[in-house]
């Protein structure tokens, strides 16, 4: 028999370590060949291509990103050829197992939980006597019933063979998100997360993981995520694990791990401080809510004033981009106490502020008390949240203008400097900076059509001037510094109207040639010629002294001149400063 195992991923980029683990378990038993898509992908360009490999037996992986385009997959595979067996795994189809075999007749079997030796057996009995009664975790139907057998024990990790070590892997390994575990299970009880089901933490054999690494990155690995709940629940392991990193890393090689931030010792994080080279790990870090009274009622133990501890001591550290996690629509999380929530993580400025709302997962306890906070959800994934007793859809719709917000103009960096002085000197919190932006983007229908980067920064500049802000000009100041600065190349045409005319813009260069000193050592240094100076860079006049700001955090409303530079050598953009009156010249003419 042709056995096919088959998921549909989120992105191109990604791989599933789902299917990896399932082919590396049965193999050399059952040859097992891996077919990955996107959920993007065409359904029927999945079926004609599912297809071509002949296959007698197909198992799905599946999500909740992913489930509605499988059936669709599925009900196409089975009509084409009805002898087709399916097997649909994953933790999307675990729970309300019943529903999944009514809902999708196409499936012959559904495996639930933990796959890897459930579907090993399963494929025996299909291969032998196809007494399927006797497949621990598996469920399928018998003379038009549904037959659901209890789980199997759960397996030894120690044992578990690499599901790294495929030919047909190695070359897109450096092209690809590669995903890694070293352990099972989660020792909390979140009520809205499925890792709260499994009780404790299981280990892999540390050697074998480690041996994994050495191999990954020796075939080419760039980004290797950890997708362990809790990769810092045993510190001892964690510091083993992170001093093998630091030791063995190839460069350009970056880790992720999901870590809970205030049972990590400040001690683990000086020695990461200290020792860990830049850029070479990634945190994800769920906050969640930061309301004590919410969080209890959903099982979570948070120490939010020990979270703050870490986020800052890394922060400061300098080595390590943070990843914070907040969901919209816990229970009695009200608007209010949300905003409190955003603007308390905000305020720890993380690399990235994840903004997303509460989906009501089968399996979960929240789910199964949903009727207690009167919640109203999506009935196909990914049952997400539509209302509750405190956040009607009205409020809900607010904050989704928020996350869009938050996304475009936080998370990718592309304006940092301008929402930094928006945040701390024209609203009187983050969240309503986020919040009144995001509603006019709203309103003026531009959620409905894509964005160039200067498309970004004009209607960051419309939205500005209907808030009549007496600094308007300054906060254009800091628009002008943000674009300049995240440019590769010299623009060509920026998005603003140029004030500065040639003879005095002339007259600037030209002292700048005479005593580059004024610009600063780091500019003299620099030694540019005239050709270089005029073809290379940008002038703008400030109607504040940059450099001053960038010292102290204050204003300063004396103007500067800020000359952008494009180092084609470096491959690198510099941004030089110095006050107008150290020119002895007029702002403008």
């Amino acid at each position: 028999m042709n056995i096919v195992v088959s998921t549909l991923n989120a992105k191109y980029i990604h791989t599933s370590l789902a299917l990896r683990c399932l082919k590396a378990y049965a193999e050399p038993d059952y040859k097992v060949d891996m077919a990955e898509y996107t959920i993007k992908d065409p359904a029927m360009n999945i079926v004609t291509d599912l297809y071509k490999r002949n296959p007698d037996i197909i198992g799905f992986s599946c999500y909740i990103w992913n489930i509605e385009e499988t059936i669709k997959v599925a009900q196409m595979l089975k009509k084409i050829n009805p002898e087709l067996i399916i097997i649909f795994g994953g933790p999307e189809v675990t729970y309300d197992v019943t529903h999944w075999l009514e809902r999708i007749p196409e499936a012959d079997f559904i495996a639930i939980g933990e796959g890897e030796e459930t579907f090993k057996q399963l494929l025996d009995e299909l291969h032998g006597d196809r007494q399927f009664e006797n497949v621990s975790g598996v469920a399928f139907r018998k003379d038009g019933k549904p037959v659901v057998n209890p789980q199997r024990n759960k397996i030894d990790l120690r044992e578990m063979p690499s599901p790294f070590r495929f030919e047909e892997d190695r070359q897109e390994l450096s092209k690809r998100v590669v995903y890694i575990e070293t352990s099972r299970g989660c020792p909390f009880s979140c009520q809205f997360c499925l890792s709260s089901i499994e009780v404790g933490v299981r280990y892999f054999d540390r050697e074998k993981v480690k041996e994994d690494i050495r191999y990954l990155m020796d075939n080419g690995a760039r980004t290797i995520k950890f997708v362990d709940r809790t990769f810092n629940i045993s510190r001892s392991y964690a510091m083993e694990m992170f001093q093998f990193l630091i030791d063995e890393h190839r460069e350009g090689t970056v880790f992720q791990f999901e870590i809970t931030a205030d049972i990590m010792r400040p001690e683990v994080i000086q020695f990461l401080n200290d020792n860990a080279p830049k850029g070479l790990f990634r945190f994800e870090i769920g906050v969640q809510s930061t309301n004590d009274a919410v969080n209890e009622l959903v099982k979570r133990k948070q120490n939010f004033k020990k979270l703050t501890r870490t986020v800052t001591m890394v922060k400061e550290g300098g080595k390590i981009d943070q990843h914070l996690d907040l969901i919209a629509g816990l229970p009695d999380e009200d608007y209010n106490s949300f905003k409190n929530t955003f603007n308390d993580v905000f305020a720890l400025r993380p690399e990235e502020l994840q903004l997303g709302f509460l989906k009501m997962l089968r399996g979960t306890g929240l789910r199964l008390s949903a009727s207690r906070y009167n919640y109203q959800y999506m009935d196909q994934s990914p049952y997400e949240i539509l209302s509750n007793n405190v956040l009607p859809f009205s409020d809900v719709v607010r904050i989704k203008h928020v996350e869009d917000i938050l996304e475009k103009f936080w998370n990718d960096h592309r304006m940092d400097e301008t929402i930094e002085f928006l945040v701390e000197h024209c609203y009187d919190t983050p969240f309503d900076f986020f919040q009144n932006f995001g509603t006019y983007w709203d309103e003026m229908g531009w959620v409905r059509i894509g964005h160039q980067l200067e498309d970004l920064f004009r209607r960051l500049r419309q939205y500005i001037e209907t808030e009549n802000f007496s600094n308007e000009e300054m906060i254009e100041g800091f628009m002008k510094i943000d674009y300049l600065q995240n440019q590769k190349h010299k623009p060509r045409k920026p998005w603003w109207d140029d004030k500065v005319e040639k003879q005095v813009r002339s007259h600037y260069y030209q002292q700048m040639l005479a005593n580059p000193s004024i610009m600063g050592q780091a500019f003299e240094a620099e030694q540019l010629a005239e050709k270089e100076l005029y073809k290379h860079t940008v002038l703008e006049i400030l109607p504040f002294d940059y450099m001053y700001y960038k010292q102290t955090g204050k204003i300063n409303e004396q103007p500067s001149v800020l000359l952008a530079y494009y180092d084609q050598k470096a491959n690198d953009t510099k941004l030089y400063s110095a006050p107008v009156e150290a020119f002895g010249l007029p702002v403008v003419s």
